[in-house]
């Protein structure tokens, strides 16, 4: 029998004056699975994920979690239902520590008790050294998408959003992140993960869903798919020899 889908998207539109962002999108994420968005810029992957998350609402379509109809009107609903979010831009303050950031970032229950406790077992747990008392302003930017992990880690995530990670990362750190990313999938969290990197895609990733102008256009196994496959798929023409 196939595994049942942890969030599922059935036709989910979304239209702005002169553009439609989304176009009658659906797709499945299993848990444990590390789903790739794939497509240019403007084709429609971050308005997908900011409505799964809450922080915009579809025009038309559903969601689903585990079979269940799920609306979120904020991300605090996404919150409440395992879903976290790492946005490409960081909404860290530099003059704080990093407990203090994770405190001011997640839902009242998950802060109670001995937080900096909680952080330091975490980010050790998932191979992302933190200390809390550390001040954002003093640290790289490796280290400040570290707190934003672990601040998502600490509501136990069932799917995590990656919104262009390493866009901003080492090759060092990047591989860092990789390792988190399968220790977590491993667990049963799915990630669902934008980036235009194809080659990092297809060594993390067991399923990519292509969007091109807001449509789904296509699904594949990254791992079967070469770079050029993956980037005609997204460009819908075939590339040229240079």
């Amino acid at each position: 029998m196939a595994e049942k889908a942890f969030l599922e998207l059935s036709g989910i539109s979304k239209q702005y004056p002169g553009v439609i962002a989304n176009d009658h999108v659906s797709l499945a994420v299993k848990p444990g699975e590390i789903h790739a968005l794939l497509g240019e810029n403007g084709a429609g992957k971050s308005t997908l994920v900011k409505i799964i998350y809450g922080i915009i609402q579809s025009d038309e379509g559903e969601m689903f979690i585990e079979g269940n109809l799920y609306e979120p009107d904020r991300p605090f609903d996404a919150r409440a239902m395992g879903i976290g979010m790492v946005f490409q831009h960081f909404s860290l303050f530099d003059a704080l520590s990093v407990g203090e950031n994770i405190a001011l970032g997640i839902d009242k229950a998950a802060a109670t008790g001995d937080l900096a406790a909680k952080i330091t077992e975490i980010s050790q747990q998932y191979g992302l050294p933190l200390n809390p008392a550390h001040i954002i302003g003093t640290l790289s930017v490796g280290e400040r998408q570290r707190v934003e992990i672990v601040r998502c880690l600490l509501q136990n995530p069932r799917l995590l959003i990656m919104d262009e990670p390493t866009s901003v990362l080492t090759p060092q750190e990047s591989e860092i992140l990789f390792v988190t990313l399968r220790k977590l999938a491993a667990k049963g969290c799915s990630i669902l993960y934008i980036s235009h990197k194809l080659e990092e895609i297809r060594s993390l990733c067991d399923k990519a869903t292509v969007l091109r102008n807001g449509k789904i256009v296509g699904t594949c196994d990254p791992k079967f798919e070469t770079a050029r496959s993956l980037a005609e798929m997204m460009i819908g023409t075939t590339l040229a020899q240079p």
